[in-house]
């Protein structure tokens, strides 16, 4: 077995199942330590949501971590810095200041927690009632503000304004590029609608789980490609699912 870069969501993804995580972890640690296999993990959560969530569940060291929807790269987990390299990319014509005092004209917007407030990512909730009619009158504004941004909804829950270059996607293809690693040889897995920039970008293998979100199996019809799969298993038995068929694991 060759090595591989392993990239996936954390909640209802990755998380979910505890039996199947333990199974997958043993798998991916074993093939890890074998073939020098790279484990990422690409999530919505802010760095301090992620140290909370592996205080909850067995998760293994990743070799690189993705936090708040693909806007900050973590090289070192444990770390407070992230990629200065990555940093600079997202930082290209963003303008928080001038994003919150848009977005403050809107009162279907409630803030999301402080934590999830980023250097690179402005977060709130919002009704999926109020996002039909919200949403494209919000990127009008950011538009005419000068505003080169990316709204990203997804859960029926959580917008995300995002850096144009900032996306779960867009950081794995730097990893990708970073590491020498071709798409054929990279897997993503992803359950809700911040996935889609993980399957749409290029040709990595993806793995969308059985429990995935409205949104995401949406895209997923609208978009077919042999490259992509949607599990019947839900969570980390989905992604095991996903890994035998596209060879990655052998059974």
């Amino acid at each position: 077995m060759t090595s591989f870069l392993f990239v996936t969501d954390l909640d209802n993804t990755l998380v979910g199942d505890d039996a199947a995580l333990e199974q997958l972890n043993q798998k991916l640690a074993q093939h890890r330590q074998e073939n020098g296999t790279k484990i990422v993990y690409a999530t919505g959560r802010s760095p301090v949501l992620y140290r909370q969530l592996t205080t909850e569940k067995q998760l293994l060291p990743p070799d690189a971590l993705v936090t708040s929807v693909g806007t900050e790269i973590y090289f070192n987990p444990d770390t407070e810095t992230f990629d200065p390299e990555w940093a600079q990319i997202q930082s290209q014509g963003w303008n928080r200041e001038q994003i919150v005092a848009t977005a403050a004209h809107y009162s279907d917007l409630a803030v999301q927690p402080g934590s999830e407030q980023r250097p690179f990512k402005v977060s709130y909730y919002l009704t999926e009632q109020a996002a039909t009619e919200l949403l494209p009158c919000l990127e009008s504004a950011l538009k005419e503000q000068g505003l080169d941004v990316k709204l990203v909804y997804s859960g029926g829950k959580d917008l995300d304004i995002l850096p144009i270059k900032g996306d779960k996607g867009l950081a794995v293809q730097f990893l990708r590029q970073k590491w020498g690693i071709d798409a054929q040889q990279t897997v993503v897995c992803g359950d809700s609608g911040n996935d889609i920039a993980l399957f749409s970008v290029g040709e990595e293998r993806g793995i969308i789980v059985g429990n995935a979100r409205p949104e995401l199996r949406q895209w997923y019809i609208n978009n077919p490609a042999d490259y992509r799969y949607l599990a019947q298993a839900h969570c980390a038995g989905g992604i095991l699912e996903g890994l035998h068929h596209f060879g990655f694991l052998s059974s």
